[in-house]
């Protein structure tokens, strides 16, 4: 497999102090990746080209077409032509064209109904457990994600998501997908048998539906974010046992649902539950 560089040189004409000034610019690469499940055409992913087996990996794992790494026979991945070769041990019975429609599924005998992939209806569990953590966590680590990614310092144009424990980030990835840096999380916890009870993700993106979906089917029960959530991917995450947590910037953050597992960090080291009516951004 040859190495892609995840960025290229262009050039741009910079208006800076009311003059015009031509200079390079480093702009981020867009990549399409073509994916073969045992020699059937599967899907096209467009990307930044780098850490592909793990994103190939995260994507069959989040559609529905493989359930563990053992089920993988063979992954081969041509960079050259932007084809990715994948045998699986076994055949692929579901219809290929049943991953791209909708269906709708009550939520947990509720009386409001969620919307599903077919493939999410098969692969989205509701999270047993995951790890308390304190408002100061939550902003360490969105902190450390930032300041860490050096290609959306350099272009500005990925996505940033990283998988971590309280104490810090175990692994992170950069794409110009939202959904593909998250995939290429799920590829690295499958291809590395990464336990996820203590496991948060956080995100530089939106929290969509399809974000928070993703984040279910990795099993994270904690997901953070600087940006906003949407109403449906609330909706789903008090269903799955997510703690979606959003805005966190700028010292400030929001805990959306099961906000038990966001705490005060008190002067006496006792913790305080933001759901016993703690405000996040309060200063003992």
């Amino acid at each position: 497999m040859t190495d892609l560089s995840v960025t290229t040189i262009r050039a741009a004409v910079k208006y800076r102090n009311g003059l015009f000034a031509k200079e390079d610019e480093e702009i981020v690469t867009e990549y399409p990746l073509t994916i073969f499940v045992n020699d059937a055409e599967f899907a096209t992913i467009v990307c930044t080209p780098s850490d592909l087996e793990e994103m190939v990996i995260g994507f069959l794992a989040s559609e529905g077409v493989i359930r563990s790494h053992g089920d993988l026979k063979h992954l081969f991945i041509d960079t050259n032509n932007g084809f990715a070769y994948v045998d699986l041990h076994e055949r692929l019975t579901v219809d290929q064209r049943f991953y791209t429609k909708r269906r709708i599924t009550s939520c947990c005998g509720k009386s409001r109904q969620s919307f599903y992939f077919f493939s999410d209806a098969r692969t989205a569990k509701p999270v047993e457990s995951a790890p308390d953590v304190t408002v100061l966590d939550c902003i360490r680590l969105m902190n450390e994600l930032q300041d860490g990614s050096l290609i959306h310092q350099s272009t500005g144009g990925v996505h940033n998501a990283a998988l971590c424990t309280v104490e810090g980030i175990v692994v992170r990835y950069s794409d110009i997908g939202r959904h593909n840096a998250l995939d290429k999380i799920y590829g690295y916890c499958l291809k590395h048998g990464v336990p996820m009870a203590d496991k948060i993700l956080v995100f530089s993106g939106r929290i969509s539906s399809e974000v928070l979906l993703k984040a279910a089917k990795i099993g994270a029960g904690i997901l953070l974010s600087k940006s906003a959530p949407t109403d449906l991917a609330l909706s789903l995450a008090e269903e799955l046992g997510i703690t979606a947590v959003g805005f966190i910037r700028g010292g400030r953050l929001n805990v959306y649902t099961h906000a038990q597992r966001v705490r005060l960090e008190e002067r006496s080291g006792e913790r305080t539950s933001c759901e016993r009516g703690s405000r996040p951004d309060e200063r003992p």
